[in-house]
C-alpha cells in the first residue's frame, strides 16, 4: 500500500459498497463494519491511512488448486470448464500462478502479472512489494510468476480459479512459496492434489509439510480437500485401495490422519480400460468423487459470504485480543526502562554534584554555603527565571532522549518476538505512535484506546452475529415457513447472490432484463416442470 493514497482507498471502497448494494446488502453493510475498524485501527497506529481492512479481503470467491508437479492440476482445470485453457504434460509445463477469470466476450486470453498486481479487484493484487521484501530484485519481474487467463465457461461466473504450477518446496524459491501463502490465505476452496503414480512422496517431505502440515491446525481447515489424482493408472494392476491407502500413510506421517479424501481422475484424459466391470467400477467411484468436489467448488459462493463475516470477526478481535494487550505490554515496558534509566541517570548525577562540592569546599558540617556563582544567578527574579527555564530546558531534553532510546531498546525486543509478521509489524508501528511527544509516558491505556474505541469493537461483533443471523434467514429454514410460502405463491423471486460478480476481462457484464409478468410467469412454469 506504499504508493495508495487514503483518497484512493476511499474510492475504492465506496465503488465496492455501490457495486454490492446490487448484489448483497447483507455484505454491503459488511463493509461498513470494515471501515469501523479502521478509524480505530487508524488511531491505535497499527493500520496505515492509506490502508484499509476491506481491502484485505477477496470480496470473490476463489477456489486454488494447489499440488506436487504432474498431479493432473490442469487437466482437472480444462475438464471442469469444458476448455482446453491449461497446458497439460506429465512434466512440469507452467511454472505460474494462473489466475482464471470468466469474460463474457467468448475469447479466451492470457494477460501478463501486471494485470493482477495494479488492478485491486483480483487477488494478488500489489503482490510485487512481497515478492521484493523475500527475494530483492524479484518485484520488477511479477510476469515471471503471474499471469491472468479469461475464459468464457459459464462455470466461472461469479469465482475466480487460481492454478499453481508444480509444487516442490524443497527447492522452491521463498517468492514462489510467499505467493503460495497467500493464495491459501485467500481462497475459500483448497484443491491440494497428489499423483496416483507416485502416491509415497518420500523425497518431498518438505512439500507434504508446506501443503498438509501447516494446514491442519488451521481454523479454516475445513476447507482443504486432499485428492489423489489420475487414479485410472491404477487400472491395469486393479489395485486403487493399496495405492490410496499407501497415499493416506504417506499423510498420516505429516499428521493428516482425518479428513474427506478423493481419488479421481479426468475422463478427457482417462487410460483405456479394456475390462468393462473394471472400468465401471473405476467410473463409478471417479464420478461420485468429482460431483461431490464439484458441488463444493459450486457452494464458495455461499462460504464466501460466511467466510467474509468470519475475517471481519477475526479483525475486530485480533485489535481488542491481541493489538491493545501487546502495545499496553509494550507501553509499560517503555514506561519501565525509561524510569529507571533516568533514576540511575539522576542518582549518579547528584553523586557526582555532591563530591564536587565536598571537594570545591561548598559545606561546612552539615551545612551548605552558596557559591558566588550561584548568588549572582539568584541575584534577581529575572536571573532566577532565567535559571530555572535553562535547567528544565536541559532536563526536558534529557527525558524525551531516555525516552527515544529506551524507545529503540522496546521496539528491538518487539522485533524479535515471535508470531505472524503483520501482527508485529502492526503492534511496532502502534508502539511508536505512543512514543511521540505528545504522548503520555504514565497513561496505562495505548493512545487511540479508549471506552469510545472498545464499545465500537463491541457493535462491530454484535453486528456479525447480526449478519449471520441474516446469511441464515437467507439460506436455512429451519421452520419450514419459506417452504410454505413458496407453494402458496404463483410467483417467486431468485434469492440474492451471494458474492459479487467477479470483473469481467474482454466484455461488459451482464445486464438482467427486466422482470415483467410474463418473464416472472415463465420462470415459475419452468421450476414447476423441473
Amino acid at each position: 500500500m506504499e504508493n495508495t493514497s487514503p483518497t484512493i482507498i476511499k474510492r475504492r471502497l465506496q465503488r465496492l459498497q455501490v457495486h454490492l448494494e446490487q448484489e448483497n446488502p447483507v455484505i454491503l453493510e459488511v463493509v461498513k463494519s470494515f471501515k469501523s475498524l479502521d478509524t480505530v485501527a487508524y488511531r491505535l497506529g497499527v493500520l496505515p491511512r492509506n490502508d484499509s481492512f476491506a481491502t484485505r479481503v477477496p470480496w470473490w470467491p476463489l477456489v486454488s488448486i494447489l499440488g506436487t508437479f504432474s498431479s493432473g492440476k490442469s487437466t482437472f482445470i480444462n475438464h471442469y470448464l469444458d476448455q482446453r485453457l491449461q497446458l497439460t504434460g506429465n512434466q512440469a509445463v507452467d511454472d505460474k500462478f494462473t489466475v482464471v477469470c470468466f469474460s463474457s466476450d467468448g475469447v479466451a486470453r492470457t494477460l501478463p502479472g501486471l494485470a493482477l498486481d495494479a488492478d485491486p479487484r483480483f487477488p494478488f493484487y500489489q503482490i510485487s512489494a512481497d515478492i521484493e521484501e523475500v527475494s530483492a530484485g524479484e518485484g520488477r519481474r511479477v510476469d515471471a510468476y503471474l499471469q491472468l487467463k479469461t475464459c468464457p465457461s459459464e462455470k466461472l461466473r461469479g469465482k475466480i480459479i487460481i492454478d499453481s504450477p508444480g509444487f516442490d518446496a524443497d527447492a522452491q524459491r521463498t517468492s514462489t512459496l510467499r505467493i503460495t501463502d497467500q493464495i491459501i490465505d485467500l481462497s475459500d476452496l483448497v484443491l491440494v492434489m497428489f499423483d496416483a503414480r507416485h502416491p509415497e512422496p518420500g523425497a518431498m517431505q518438505d512439500s507434504l509439510e508446506h501443503l498438509v502440515t501447516n494446514t491442519i491446525n488451521r481454523p479454516d481447515s475445513n476447507k482443504f480437500l486432499y485428492v489423489l489424482n489420475q487414479i485410472d493408472a491404477t487400472a491395469r494392476e486393479d489395485n486403487p485401495e493399496e495405492v490410496f491407502a499407501a497415499w493416506q500413510r504417506a499423510l498420516a506421517q505429516v499428521g493428516l490422519t482425518a479428513g474427506r479424501f478423493y481419488r479421481i481422475y479426468s475422463p478427457d484424459a482417462a487410460i483405456p480400460i479394456e475390462d468393462e466391470n473394471r472400468r465401471l467400477r473405476f467410473e463409478e467411484k471417479r464420478d461420485a468423487d468429482l460431483a461431490e468436489i464439484h458441488h463444493r467448488m459450486g457452494q464458495v459462493e455461499v462460504e464466501r459470504a460466511y467466510r467474509i463475516i468470519g475475517v471481519l470477526e477475526k479483525t475486530a478481535k485480533r485489535i481488542r485480543d491481541d493489538f491493545v494487550p501487546k502495545l499496553t505490554a509494550a507501553k509499560g515496558l517503555w514506561k519501565r526502562y525509561t524510569l529507571w534509566t533516568e533514576g540511575i541517570v539522576f542518582a549518579v548525577l547528584l553523586l557526582g554534584l555532591l563530591g564536587f562540592s565536598l571537594i570545591a569546599g561548598y559545606w561546612e558540617g552539615f551545612q551548605f554555603i552558596s557559591p558566588p556563582w550561584l548568588d549572582w544567578l539568584t541575584a534577581t527574579w529575572s536571573r532566577t527565571g532565567v535559571t530555572i527555564f535553562v535547567v528544565l530546558l536541559v532536563l526536558g531534553y534529557f527525558h524525551f532522549l531516555v525516552r527515544r532510546i529506551t524507545a529503540g531498546f522496546v521496539t528491538m525486543r518487539l522485533k524479535r518476538k515471535s508470531g505472524p509478521e503483520d501482527v508485529r509489524e502492526a503492534v511496532i508501528t502502534g508502539f511508536r505512535r505512543n512514543t511521540r511527544a505528545w504522548a503520555s509516558l504514565f497513561g496505562k491505556k495505548p493512545v487511540g484506546w479508549s471506552r469510545w474505541a472498545e464499545k465500537r469493537i463491541n457493535n462491530v461483533l454484535q453486528d456479525c452475529d447480526n449478519y449471520v443471523e441474516q446469511l441464515n434467514s437467507l439460506y436455512a429454514d429451519p421452520s419450514g415457513k419459506k417452504s410454505k410460502r413458496r407453494i402458496s405463491r404463483k410467483f417467486t423471486r431468485s434469492p440474492i447472490s451471494s458474492a459479487p460478480t467477479p470483473p469481467e476481462i474482454g466484455g461488459a457484464t451482464r445486464k438482467e432484463e427486466p422482470a415483467t409478468m410474463e418473464n416472472t410467469q415463465d420462470s415459475g412454469e419452468k421450476r414447476t416442470m423441473t
